[in-house]
């Protein structure tokens, strides 16, 4: 009997725990093996070493795309910090039709990234409406070159990136801005605080953690950027593949003209090692804030 009860709980967790073995850990332990090989997509391949990381490090193309996926996140990770917490605060108060404004809000979070890069595109594209408007409004005299100009690729991108994320991490902001104490806006109100001051000293220290959680999602997210970039490009990602992200140049790598999946798959192990010293590095850094 007691050896029944000791099993049954694992009969609950072994279908998740078996697809999670299946579609994560053996991918992952293969990754690795991988990246210490010299496999191509047919299968085959030898041991090589620390060939492949050694080519890596002395690789301008690999680093320009880590550059790129760094601004990337310098750029997009505060704005999906900040503005969700903003917008969240603004639709917070019950008000009659507020539901309305939310579900606008949240539309672009379950639209599938393809169909939203695919309508930007048509909205920045020369003879997009974005164009249009700018000329219009005399700002512009000619079309901006949004989806053809490396540097004004990646930041439209960045933008898609933004606008997509913002609904989403709005609810989790929702979700934290229901549990902070009333208690403490009232006494803050008592001692003659405002809005905005009341927003800057009870708000958001209360919000931290919650601030710390989407810092790490977004962080992440920016790291393995890939669909915006190849449906605003059309495939290219701009001049000379120069707006290519890590991602895009994994996928590049191992999947284009004589894949290298070794090679790949090096790069893959490098992006994971990066985004959980980010991690890590976030965890440490509210720790001793809070110290």
């Amino acid at each position: 009997m007691t050896a029944r009860r000791w099993f049954t709980p694992w009969l609950f967790v072994a279908p998740g725990l078996a697809v999670a073995v299946v579609f994560y850990v053996v991918p992952f332990v293969n990754t690795i093996v991988l990246s210490f090989t010299n496999a191509r997509p047919l299968g085959g391949g030898s041991f090589t070493g620390l060939e492949n990381y050694v080519r890596l490090a002395a690789d301008e193309t690999f680093w320009r795309a880590a550059g790129n996926t760094a601004l990337y996140a310098v750029v997009v990770v505060p704005l999906l910090v900040i503005l969700p917490l903003l917008l969240a605060v603004l639709v917070q108060p019950q008000l009659p039709g507020i539901g309305v404004f939310r579900s606008i809000f949240y539309t672009p979070v379950i639209a599938s990234m393809v169909v939203v890069g695919l309508i930007w595109s048509w909205l920045l594209r020369s003879d997009g409406l974005v164009n249009y408007v700018l000329r219009s409004l005399r700002l512009i005299t000619e079309p901006l070159p949004f989806l053809t100009d490396s540097w004004l690729l990646l930041f439209s991108a960045m933008f898609v990136t933004v606008w997509k994320g913002l609904g989403y991490y709005m609810v989790i902001y929702l979700a934290a801005l229901a549990n902070v104490p009333r208690e403490l806006h009232e006494a803050a109100a008592v001692d003659g605080a405002g809005a905005v001051r009341r927003f800057v000293s009870v708000t958001v220290p209360t919000l931290r953690p919650t601030m710390l959680l989407i810092g790490i999602l977004s962080t992440i997210a920016a790291a393995k950027v890939f669909a915006e970039v190849y449906v605003l490009s059309g495939g290219s990602a701009g001049p000379g593949g120069r707006a290519a992200t890590i991602v895009y140049q994994i996928r590049e790598v191992g999947l284009g003209l004589g894949g290298e999946i070794g090679y790949a798959s090096a790069m893959s192990l490098v992006l994971f090692v990066a985004t959980i010293g980010f991690t890590l590095a976030y965890v440490r850094l509210n720790r001793e804030s809070q110290s």
